[in-house]
């Protein structure tokens, strides 16, 4: 990728942090549990078509708006940890998109020279499976709220059915499921605009 966008590349990461700020804003208000969940496609996209760096950047564009969501108090589990861990609740907010998309990025640039549509598989694959990894690990390190949460069970057993549960499966279902449309937008793009390509 060239280390300067072009204008219609510009043009391209605006519409899709727009995207990334309406679906996660959207999920808020018709909330499927704990973890962003739309929002992830455009960031898969970004990952996709600008490389790991843009992918990252909307991945951190999404960890503000969740964050901010969650300083607002957007539903009870909100409330909880940002009272009690508000530093973890932070930096997991701010890090599981952002390492998301980075990652996602870096991983499509190393498989798309053997298959582009396997490669475009993978990257939405991977993006909710960080995304949730990292949600995971920072609960775990919310002793102040996740722990009393518990209430004496088993703290993994409790983020992974209690928190994570239906809303992983979801992102990941819905990821991959539009991985073939997210592929065939890619090749259009790419044959219409050589602005966006990557290098």
């Amino acid at each position: 990728m060239k280390n300067s966008f072009t204008s219609k590349q510009i043009a391209g990461v605006a519409v899709l942090l727009a995207l990334v700020i309406a679906l996660q804003s959207f999920s808020a208000v018709i909330p499927l549990g704990t973890l962003p969940n739309f929002a992830l496609v455009p960031i898969v996209l970004g990952a996709i078509m600008f490389g790991p760096i843009m992918g990252a950047f909307l991945g951190l564009a999404c960890g503000v708006v969740v964050l901010a969501q969650v300083i607002a108090g957007g539903s009870p589990f909100y409330v909880l940890i940002w009272t009690n861990d508000p530093i973890v609740t932070a930096l997991t907010c701010l890090v599981k998109t952002t390492a998301a998309g980075l990652v996602g990025g870096y991983l499509y640039a190393w498989l798309e020279k053997k298959n582009k549509l396997v490669a475009t598989f993978v990257t939405a694959g991977a993006v909710p499976v960080i995304n949730t990894l990292i949600f995971i690990i920072g609960c775990l390190f919310m002793t102040n709220s996740v722990y009393g949460m518990a209430d004496g069970q088993n703290v993994l057993i409790f983020i992974l059915v209690g928190l994570v549960g239906f809303n992983f499966f979801f992102e990941f279902a819905f990821n991959l499921f539009f991985s073939p449309a997210l592929n065939r937008v890619i090749e259009i793009v790419e044959k219409s605009f050589k602005g966006f390509k990557r290098k």
